[in-house]
């Protein structure tokens, strides 16, 4: 180095790597970088998109409920979790299954309870507290096609509408209270529900609790 010539300051830029008052080094490392953010936040949802769902319901599926027990999904809903008659399901205990469409959801419950199918609802809600959206309308009773008896009950709140039924799914000579309990359970967007009316009351009235009943 020439005598009497200074150390440039820390951090100091040469000219000939500065654009606009940046240090054009940096650039591709932070593009890098940028880019792996936009494909992480943007990149996934459109692929996501893009990909076709495998499990849309058709007409003729039938979903296994166990020891027998069957249910008619919606036509175009998918399945995101469960089983279709043939995959067998042993029992409605414990029992998981999912459906969803656009702005709604279906869910079914099963698990061992002694009791009645409206004190089994009650149990659900009052475990549940306050995630049971606040404004709860009238219980009533629902009966399927096949004969099987359940209470349901409507809510509302500003995060959604929602519809919660009860079965005991006796079959054969079984007693009712000692039979497994089912829950379906039905979630919307706000002010949607009428949209999905239809379908929900067809799936209700299309609940069997098995051949044997």
């Amino acid at each position: 180095m020439t005598a009497g010539a200074q150390e440039p300051p820390s951090g100091w830029v040469p000219v000939e790597h500065r654009l606009l008052g940046l240090d054009r080094r940096t650039f591709t490392p932070a593009l890098v970088v940028l880019g792996v953010a936009l494909v992480l936040i943007y990149g996934l949802q459109a692929l996501n998109a893009a990909i076709p769902w495998h499990n849309e319901i058709k007409a003729g599926d039938v979903l296994d409920l166990g020891d027998g027990a069957t249910a008619v999904p919606p036509v175009g809903w998918q399945l995101e979790s469960g089983t279709l008659t043939g995959a067998g399901q042993a029992s409605p205990a414990g029992l998981q299954i999912v459906l969803a469409t656009g702005g709604a959801s279906l869910e079914l419950r099963g698990t061992t309870f002694t009791g009645s199918a409206s004190a089994f609802l009650d149990q659900v809600r009052r475990s549940e507290g306050d995630d049971v959206p606040g404004i709860d309308g009238a219980r009533g009773t629902v009966t399927t096609a096949s004969g099987l008896v359940g209470v349901v009950q409507t809510s509302t709140a500003p995060g959604g509408d929602g519809l919660d039924a009860a079965f005991k799914m006796a079959s054969g000579g079984q007693a009712p209270d000692a039979a497994p309990a089912l829950l379906v359970r039905v979630r919307t967007s706000p002010g949607q529900f009428e949209r999905y009316r239809d379908d929900v009351s067809a799936f209700l009235l299309g609940i069997t609790a098995g051949a044997g009943r």
